[in-house]
């Protein structure tokens, strides 16, 4: 009987060995996942950034003056962005200083159903 017993212990041993390592492989998977996720929204912010900079620079060098609002840059120069993403604080200092600008990412809004 003790033979049976066993054989019974070491199928569940190799069941638990089995989750374990599956869960494993999903944690890892769904780390990296997050990982990529994290650098892929850090290099869409840089070229955001880099993009406005662009544009008011650009602006500046046709114009002689800096971009007196962010719907300027849009309208005369092309700039768009996520607006739903990304909300643009946009800060004129003057014409000829250039413009306070800080990019902050939006919170992701889930709509709760009552």
């Amino acid at each position: 009987m003790t033979h049976r017993f066993y054989k019974k212990q070491k199928s569940s041993r190799n069941l638990l060995i089995s989750v374990a390592v599956f869960a494993a492989v999903i944690l890892i998977f769904w780390s990296a996942v997050s990982s990529v996720s994290t650098k892929t929204e850090e290099e869409e912010m840089e070229t955001l950034q880099t993009a406005v900079m662009r544009q008011i620079t650009y602006c500046y060098a046709i114009e002689g003056a800096y971009p007196p609002s962010l719907l300027y840059l849009e309208d005369n120069y092309g700039l768009t962005y996520n607006s739903e993403k990304y909300f643009i604080d946009y800060q004129p200092l003057g014409t000829n200083i250039i413009p306070d600008v800080t990019i902050i990412k939006k919170r992701a809004n889930k709509e709760v159903s009552p």
